[in-house]
């Protein structure tokens, strides 16, 4: 989608929802702004109108130095290079943009809106019926900058070096600085003022791969850069080795990777030797893609189809890396066998006391009816008292 293509759709809504105003002649909210652009690349010019009825808006355009000679732009003029976006509510909003530019497309671009139902009478003077907002366009030829050419890093053992190098070897005013960027990022500390500028990476890894970018600076122009692309194969460097879940849960596996350029993911699983591909046609899988991510989201796992051995495969150009996650589903029940244990054990436990209790010898057991052991008799006592009586006869 173009930058200004949201801005449009949301104006346009908004404006749907205001109330109908009484009538207004035409003016601008926003008028086009002025831009200094290099060859190649691309300038996008914004003109909003308030008015009631809606005013119209035309883009028209005057070369360089012709500033009376203005002539009518429309959606895919110039070879398809020029596109003109308009969306209609209570103000009337248009972008006009032209692609690949030129050192021909510099000059005087105009914003024409008019709500007058005379505006298309030829034989109105459009200076009375017409507002008009203009903005310069100027295209400077882009500064020829010599770079490296791509690289592909070699993950061996006897890993080398990798020197990036960019020469501005013509301009069109005297450069302020250079430096380096990877991936849209500025990398740190590596300005300088010459004009051949120079990136080192002492041990090149997968993770140092990616779109480099040399910049060059200038007082009164925009900045041109040159680009060398450090190409890898994949490394995956973050997965989950194992994920355990419930039956009726959800899962979510996932790999991330380093490498460039971005890989193509695919998940399997896998059986054994044979494997099967996962995608998002079940209803139950889901697999979201960014760049260098990936992530399966499985809904309502089944504990007999769910389980087992899923693969995430990263691919790009220069190669390919799997790695593998186990997942395991375990039953409703799961979360109650250490309860279910303990109370197996009691019971095991309550039945070996009975067991035992019943089990016993009857010798074991005292019966009070009967005598503990042999009752003495009291002969002695009575040999004595004989005795005794004996004794005092005498």
């Amino acid at each position: 989608m173009r930058p200004h293509a949201l801005m449009l759709a949301v104006v346009l809504l908004g404006n749907l929802t205001l109330p109908p105003a009484s009538a207004q002649n035409a003016g601008f909210v926003k008028s086009p702004l002025s831009e200094t652009k290099l060859t190649g690349d691309t300038f996008e010019l914004y003109c909003e109108v308030v008015g009631n009825p809606i005013p119209e808006i035309q883009w028209w355009y005057a070369e360089v130095n012709r500033a009376d000679s203005f002539k009518q732009l429309w959606d895919g003029a110039r070879k398809r290079r020029v596109f003109i976006n308009t969306a209609s509510g209570t103000n009337e909003v248009s972008v006009l943009g032209i692609t690949r530019l030129t050192l021909e497309d510099s000059g005087t671009y105009e914003c024409r809106a008019s709500n007058d139902p005379r505006r298309n009478d030829l034989r109105q003077n459009p200076a009375m019926t017409w507002i008009r907002a203009q903005a310069t366009i100027s295209v400077l030829q882009k500064p020829k900058i010599s770079a490296s050419d791509e690289i592909v890093l070699s993950m061996d053992t006897s890993i080398k070096p990798v020197i990036l190098q960019c020469n501005l070897t013509a301009s069109h005013t005297p450069h302020k600085e250079s430096f380096w960027m990877k991936n849209g990022q500025e990398i740190p500390n590596t300005r300088t003022e010459q004009r051949t500028t120079v990136y080192r990476i002492p041990k090149p890894r997968a993770d140092d791969s990616g779109e480099y970018l040399c910049v060059y600076t200038f007082d009164k122009a925009p900045n041109a850069n040159a680009t060398t692309e450090v190409k890898a194969k994949p490394d995956i460097t973050g997965h989950k080795r194992s994920e355990n879940k419930n039956e009726g849960e959800n899962a979510t596996l996932y790999c991330k990777s380093v490498g460039y350029p971005h890989p193509t993911w695919k998940w399997r699983k896998v059986d054994g030797t044979s494997y099967t591909d996962i995608d998002n046609s079940t209803g139950r899988f889901f697999i979201m893609d960014r760049d260098n991510y990936t992530e399966l989201n499985i809904l309502n796992l089944d504990i007999n189809t769910d389980p087992g051995t899923y693969q995430c495969n990263a691919t790009n150009t220069i190669g390919n890396n799997a790695q593998t996650t186990i997942l395991r589903v375990r039953s409703h029940l799961a979360p109650l066998w250490p309860f279910l244990g303990v109370l197996a054990e009691i019971i095991i436990l309550v039945v070996i006391i009975v067991v035992y209790e019943k089990r016993k010898r009857p010798d074991d057991i005292i019966d009070d009816d009967e005598p503990v052991g042999q009752m003495k008799t009291n002969s002695t006592n009575n040999h004595k008292d004989k005795n005794i009586r004996q004794r005092n006869t005498k």
